[in-house]
């Protein structure tokens, strides 16, 4: 196996082991993650692994930027940039976030919410790359946010940063509680009651939502 084989399969191997991250930690857990159970999903030896991480802990670094880095790109391409007022930019996102909401929890909640709640206080590095994504994910709302203040007359002194994180705490709170009650429909509600409250802080009157999953995000 020549040079550019062996990278390719390192970086093949790198890639398994952070898919199967992502889909165990936001089923089980961080704590409750071994690196053994990481390896057999990924389909690689504990000797691989250890090539690419020094410690579970350093994949959870990982994990979360690789999470970054996919929803990043899934939200970038979404369709809705693709409206002309900032205001309804801001009520399609929230649409484009319902839509997301489909199968159990752990297919839906947020990877990084889930490990910044378990290692908030255990482990600084998971803490600090959960944050990066989380506030990462709501200044990309920023823009459309201040666009859609500037032209409310109802906005008073609510910064576009300050809304922004608004979003993702009822988003996250309605994931951790959709986990407790087992029932995507508590994430549909907490949309719904935040696209009212945007609407009342921009200044309009939202637009029917194009999906609210029958009980009237990711």
């Amino acid at each position: 196996m020549n040079a550019a084989d062996r990278r390719s399969r390192h970086g093949e191997a790198r890639a398994a082991l952070l898919d199967a991250a992502v889909a165990i930690i936001r089923t089980q857990g961080l704590h409750a993650t071994t690196v053994d159970r990481i390896c057999e999903a990924a389909g690689v030896t504990k000797g691989a692994f250890f090539h690419h991480f020094a410690s579970k802990e350093e994949l959870a670094v990982a994990a979360a930027e690789h999470w970054s880095a996919t929803t990043g790109a899934l939200f970038a391409a979404a369709p809705y940039h693709d409206h002309a007022d900032p205001a309804d930019r801001v009520f399609a996102y929230l649409d484009f976030r319902a839509s997301l909401i489909a199968g159990a929890p752990a297919e839906y909640t947020c990877l990084v919410g889930t490990m910044a709640q378990e290692a908030f206080d255990t482990s600084p590095s998971v803490r600090e790359a959960c944050a990066a994504s989380i506030f990462g994910h709501a200044a990309t709302l920023e823009a459309d946010l201040a666009a859609a203040l500037a032209a409310s007359a109802a906005a008073g002194d609510v910064s576009a940063a300050s809304l922004a994180r608004h979003t993702q705490t009822v988003l996250q709170g309605a994931f951790v509680l959709s986990k407790a009650a087992n029932d995507p429909a508590v994430v549909f509600e907490a949309i719904h009651h935040l696209r009212r409250y945007l609407g009342c802080v921009l200044g309009r009157t939202p637009p029917e939502a194009e999906q609210m999953g029958g009980s009237g995000v990711s």
